[in-house]
């Protein structure tokens, strides 16, 4: 028997419920809000890649020059 003295089908039934219960006070964000915040995160991505695809270049050139 499980230390809890409940069996695997009780717990996990239980475990389900409490997920359930806690999803419902979940505040979803609108579309209108998922869409922003989704352009958000591309656009902060590309613009970190760019940065680092800049100082890469800069930084291979750099060594480039060195062990010539």
């Amino acid at each position: 028997m499980a230390a809890g003295g409940e069996g695997f089908l009780k717990r996990s039934s239980r475990f389900f419920k409490e997920v359930r219960s806690e999803l419902k006070k979940v505040t979803w964000p609108t579309r209108d809000e998922l869409v922003s915040y989704t352009i958000v995160v591309l656009v902060s991505v590309a613009l970190v890649s760019g940065f680092i695809w800049i100082v890469d270049s800069i930084l291979m050139n750099v060594l480039k020059t060195i062990l010539r």
